[in-house]
């Protein structure tokens, strides 16, 4: 037999012990870790607790799961379920019975209504609490963030470079104008993200921040018709238009415990913030850079601007967001499109020449540029 006909065992071995090793991490993978199902604490309870929450345990279930109200990740829409994350955080440090009284018995009525086919085991109830409990531990499951836009950029840098050597190096292909027409392509759609992108640079159009409290001002605003200055008390006198203090929601939430949407959970995030002192940690939406000046006292007190021309549609909002791009070129067309109301309004009897000049009829309309709102130092001190 020749050296090439020796058949040497050492790669035989190798690839027994390389299966030996697949098999054992899959089956460390897969195999369910062993645990005390008594203790409530174990892999084995939480792996358990989770099915049970996402519902693919029991095999015989009659209700809705647990993750087809109470989302594991965040959402882009408002649900007025509360998430499990906040389920997990107010009832880790509370007993089971406290726990199961909450699912099994509930107090508020739009939560007994949704509860009331529920019908779960102590045993995998005490699953579940094990699971959550876990969750509040390791902190709430991360949404996957979309790679779209970077993964395009990248493909049509290839695409840039490809047709970039083709022409200068490699010339295989018999009409030039294809890489021509391609390099241009994919140079302009790049140059084209990178703009819109430098942009979007600081500002925040469409930005809807999750809050602390799901605050509806479709509810408030459309629905029961509370005026924006009720909440937002400064706005006519001070820079900022002002979040409301937790006080002032106990006015109304003093005597309405529970809500059309959101049953009592929402709400009594208000009333344990008040019973504690502390005030609800609201997330600001409106960011202007700090070399930029705005005053609500000047377009909401002295112009008498209406909140929907900055802010749109709020009555139709459940979630806030932001409405305008609050872009400089924004504000510049805003202050040459919008009359002042210049006769009636004692905050511009200073301006002796333009109130003559409107008696003798030779204007009709005072805009904002037509007083400095476009001035520079106006905006930029």
């Amino acid at each position: 037999m020749g050296k090439r006909d020796r058949i040497s065992p050492a790669p035989a071995r190798q690839g027994r012990l390389l299966l030996f090793l697949v098999i054992t991490v899959l089956g460390s993978l897969f195999l369910p870790v062993k645990g005390s199902a008594e203790s409530g604490s174990g892999d084995y309870n939480i792996r358990r607790g989770e099915r049970f929450f996402k519902g693919l345990l029991p095999f015989d279930r009659k209700h809705a799961a647990c993750a087809s109200c109470h989302n594991l990740t965040p959402t882009d829409t408002l649900n007025w379920n509360p998430s499990a994350w906040e389920i997990s955080v107010k009832y880790a440090g509370q007993d089971f019975e406290s726990f199961r009284n909450a699912v099994m018995e509930p107090m508020g009525g739009k939560m007994a209504e949704v509860h009331q086919q529920f019908n779960i085991e102590d045993e995998d109830l005490r699953h579940v609490k094990a699971y959550l409990d876990s969750m509040a531990t390791k902190g709430p499951a991360s949404a996957r963030p979309t790679f779209f836009n970077l993964m395009l950029f990248l493909f049509l840098g290839i695409v840039l470079t490809w047709a970039l050597i083709e022409l200068i190096f490699i010339r295989r292909i018999r009409y030039r104008f294809v890489p021509v027409i391609l390099f241009l392509g994919a140079f302009g759609w790049q140059a084209k993200m990178v703009v819109e992108e430098a942009i979007r640079l600081g500002r925040q159009q469409h930005y809807a921040p999750d809050q602390p409290v799901k605050f509806s001002h479709a509810v408030h605003v459309g629905e029961q018709g509370i005026d924006c200055m009720y909440c937002h008390t400064t706005a006519d006198h001070s820079k900022s238009a002002g979040i409301p203090p937790t006080n002032l929601c106990l006015n109304c939430h003093v005597l309405i415990r529970e809500g059309t949407h959101s049953g009592r959970f929402e709400i009594a995030k208000i009333i344990e913030a008040a019973e504690k002192g502390e005030n609800l940690e609201w997330i600001r939406i409106h960011n202007l850079p700090e070399h930029v000046f705005f005053s609500h006292a000047v377009h909401v007190g002295a112009a008498r601007l209406d909140c929907n021309q900055c802010h749109g549609p709020v009555e139709e909002m459940h979630i806030m967001r932001q409405h305008a791009d609050l872009s400089m070129g924004w504000c510049v067309n805003c202050h040459r499109d919008t009359r002042v109301d210049f006769v009636d309004n004692g905050y511009y009897d200073t301006y002796i020449k333009l109130h003559e000049q409107l008696r003798a009829g030779k204007i009709d309309t005072i805009r904002a540029d037509h007083i400095g709102a476009n001035d520079c130092m106006s905006c930029h001190y």
